[in-house]
């Protein structure tokens, strides 16, 4: 079943000299519900074709100013998701062998296959319509992850953004520094949608994820026995990610000896799987990150001198949230929104005392850690908004410590008992019978000061 919003075409352009031919296949293919164009020649055929959208040629062999076999490779470099079928009277193996390596979905003779030119027909529009949906995907995927989408309105991020947007055009490596939770993937993922390989695989690797046999194995693939449980030959992510951009995230992780390993690919472009002799070639974009000062581990022989300079050609720090606090809202929002949708909640905003205890809240785990907190909070709300009390008990501590509930500031008995009156609310997951007992309080008490410090 396709969806309304996809392309399905059923257009077709057949390319005959011989008019009674091309007349007859006309009308076969017309009776059969495609909406067909004819041409007699290359020249017209390639006009027809940049005037109107097609999904499958169906083309002699033998034209009057040129060769079917050739104008197959012309079509698909200036038109890569039409398909092409090739009808020749003189069938023979050469110039069948050279229209499939020229891009021809088929060749077929004239006469003897009849019979399969409408089934072969309707397969080549499937492969035609596949070929659009999945580009039509991989362009969402890159408005996704562009720059465009990012939360980045203070200046200590967006000098970042500035940088990336810049390098993301050229090959050069690239590390990303910070805190874990800023944010790196996200920026390597945007670098490598606005670049030139946007439509070459991204493959991500977290360095810090296996033990140093099993990264080779990710990294560089092994051979079928090259070690216990090596049943089969297996490609590693440079191979599977071939003209595309490879991101190794925590990068300070890898041990020393896979450094050397790392920079001798990196230097080269090439490197031998596990348990094989024979170098394998890639073209690959490295984009590496970090949450570790890299030159501090090199002074305490963690980390390899020159691989550091071989992957720090352009060095991007993103700065933690507590030092972009004016994003903090947006960013809540941003998730708050996602969140809603994604749990079918019908949330319309945060509440100001909510908003000002995100705020004041230090986010040691930056972007990572508020977007947890923001979806617990989505599960947790019953109303149309985000409530302080949604909110992890630390974050609302803090909150009141400095001054988000002045009122109560100024009685320590009382703020004291609200906190714990929350923790234990939050303990047993809001079961007020419950806590009226844990507490040693009547029901009728636990209601009364729940609405003195407005607990919801």
């Amino acid at each position: 079943m396709y969806h309304s919003n996809e392309i399905i075409l059923k257009e077709v352009l057949i390319i005959e000299d011989e008019e009674k031919i091309r007349n007859l296949l006309t009308k076969i293919l017309s009776l059969e519900g495609f909406d067909v164009m004819n041409a007699a020649d290359c020249k017209t055929a390639l006009k027809k074709l940049g005037q109107t959208e097609m999904d499958v040629v169906l083309c002699d062999v033998r034209l009057p100013d040129g060769n079917g076999v050739e104008l197959v490779k012309t079509i698909k470099d200036k038109f890569p998701f039409i398909e092409v079928i090739l009808l020749t009277a003189y069938g023979n193996i050469p110039d069948g062998v050279q229209a499939i390596k020229n891009g021809a979905f088929d060749y077929i003779t004239k006469g003897d296959d009849n019979n399969k030119i409408i089934p072969l027909l309707y397969h080549a529009i499937e492969k035609a319509n596949l070929a659009r949906r999945v580009r039509q995907l991989e362009n969402r995927l890159a408005q996704h992850y562009s720059f465009d989408t990012m939360i980045a309105s203070s200046k200590a991020i967006q000098a970042s953004v500035d940088l990336a947007k810049k390098v993301a055009e050229t090959d050069t490596t690239v590390l990303l520094t910070g805190e874990t939770g800023t944010g790196k993937e996200v920026f390597a993922q945007a670098i490598h949608y606005a670049g030139k390989r946007k439509d070459k695989p991204f493959v991500a690797l977290n360095c810090a994820a296996f033990s140093k046999e099993l990264l080779e194995s990710e990294l560089f693939g092994h051979k079928s026995g090259s070690f216990t449980g090596a049943t089969k030959d297996k490609k590693g992510l440079f191979e599977e990610a071939d003209t595309g951009t490879v991101f190794l995230d925590e990068i300070g992780e890898m041990e020393m000896d896979l450094q050397a390993k790392l920079l001798r690919a990196l230097e080269t472009g090439e490197f031998i799987k596990i348990g094989d002799t024979k170098p394998v070639k890639v073209d690959i974009r490295i984009i590496a990150a970090t949450n570790k000062d890299l030159q501090k581990e090199i002074e305490t022989g963690n980390f390899r001198e020159d691989l550091y300079y071989r992957i720090s050609v352009f060095g991007i720090n993103l700065p933690p949230l507590r030092e972009r606090p004016s994003d903090i809202e947006s960013l809540a929002l941003n998730f708050m929104q996602l969140f809603s949708t994604k749990l079918s909640k019908k949330i319309k905003g945060i509440a100001p005392e909510c908003m000002e205890a995100l705020k004041q809240h230090p986010w040691y785990g930056n972007i990572r850690e508020l977007k947890n907190v923001i979806e617990r909070s989505v599960i947790l709300s019953i109303g149309d908004e985000l409530l302080l009390s949604s909110l992890p008990l630390e974050i609302q501590d803090n909150a009141i410590r400095k001054g988000g509930d002045e009122q109560l500031s100024a009685f320590e008995l009382a703020a004291a008992e609200k906190i714990h009156i929350r923790k234990v609310l939050n303990y047993t997951n809001g079961n007020k019978s419950e806590t009226a007992r844990l507490l040693n309080i009547a029901l009728t008490t636990l209601y009364r000061k729940l609405a003195e410090y407005d607990i919801q």
